[in-house]
């Protein structure tokens, strides 16, 4: 019989894990006699007791296994680290706050049964969040889509159900900046949109405040875009011939050259600062790739 491996992040979930596991556990017998289902829980340096939780269920059921970083990693990491330790033949990939219904993977495998490798949940509304967190996911989306040269469907997260010929594409790829909601589509195989509408949190806060929000964001854009670059050398032109005319303006002016050249100056060293920001972001992310750190590190792992 074939597997699917439902691989779960976890960071101080203890409020709502138990209510997680009784929901996912319950896909076992929606999958009754078509997939034997396994649970990939990564705890990515949990504070609280998830680890404990995870580890007492573990002992007593042995298709839910865990993985302890050393750390926190990062959630990016720990989903990496679930695909990594997959053996299954279809992967889903969910978050363990319950705002993704676990219900919703048969829909995904049904879907995924219909010719297709990919079968992303796209959200249609979110419920509970904030009317900023909801602007900013939808100018981020539609920003890195027209930046980048690659069809990132919009109003996704990483919710998602994949074939095992694309959780072996993606785990070839080892970059450390991830942005796997980007990585996959890259990979090139047949995809197709799951609607559905978003549930609030079961308990505890958001794992991704705004910082972290910002992050995702920056290694969206710099890992599969080089107009930033680009960008600049189209600034860099512009200014050139706008320095000419502005070198003439400054001889024939009858105005006092002083606050002429002050806003000059300041508006090119404006300019500067932020080419050098821009260039510093993929000249850091050259300097983590040569490196060569291991994306993670797993302190122990439990029933692989």
């Amino acid at each position: 019989m074939k597997t699917l491996d439902v691989v779960v992040p976890v960071y101080n979930e203890e409020e709502c894990i138990e209510k997680t596991l009784e929901r996912l556990l319950k896909l076992k017998e929606a999958f009754k006699g078509k997939l034997k289902v396994n649970f990939i829980f990564v705890n990515d340096g949990s504070k609280d007791s998830s680890a404990y939780i995870l580890e007492k269920h573990a002992k007593e059921d042995k298709s839910i296994k865990l993985i302890n970083f050393s750390r926190n990693f990062g959630h990016q990491m720990a989903l990496s680290a679930g695909l990594d330790y997959s053996k299954g033949d279809y992967i889903a990939i969910i978050d363990a706050d319950l705002q993704d219904p676990p219900e919703l993977i048969y829909n995904m495998y049904e879907k995924c049964l219909e010719g297709y490798d990919i079968v992303y949940g796209k959200r249609l509304k979110r419920k509970s969040e904030t009317v900023f967190k909801k602007l900013t996911a939808w100018g981020f989306y539609r920003t890195l889509k027209s930046m980048c040269n690659l069809d990132i469907p919009t109003d996704t997260g990483d919710f998602r159900f994949i074939t095992k010929d694309v959780r072996d594409a993606f785990n070839s790829m080892r970059e450390k900046h991830r942005f796997i909601r980007g990585m996959i589509p890259w990979t090139g195989f047949k995809s197709a949109p799951l609607p559905y509408n978003r549930d609030e949190r079961a308990a505890g806060v958001t794992k991704y405040p705004l910082s972290k929000m910002l992050k995702l964001a920056f290694d969206g854009i710099f890992s599969f875009s080089t107009k930033p670059v680009e960008f600049l050398f189209a600034l860099s032109a512009v200014l050139f011939i706008a320095s000419i005319f502005v070198l003439i303006g400054l001889f024939i002016s009858e105005f006092e050259e002083e606050w002429i050249i002050s806003f000059v100056l300041t508006f090119l060293s404006s300019i500067h600062m932020l080419a050098f920001g821009i260039l510093g972001q993929y000249i850091s992310r050259i300097y983590d790739e040569t490196r060569d750190r291991p994306l993670y590190i797993v302190k122990d792992a439990i029933n692989f």
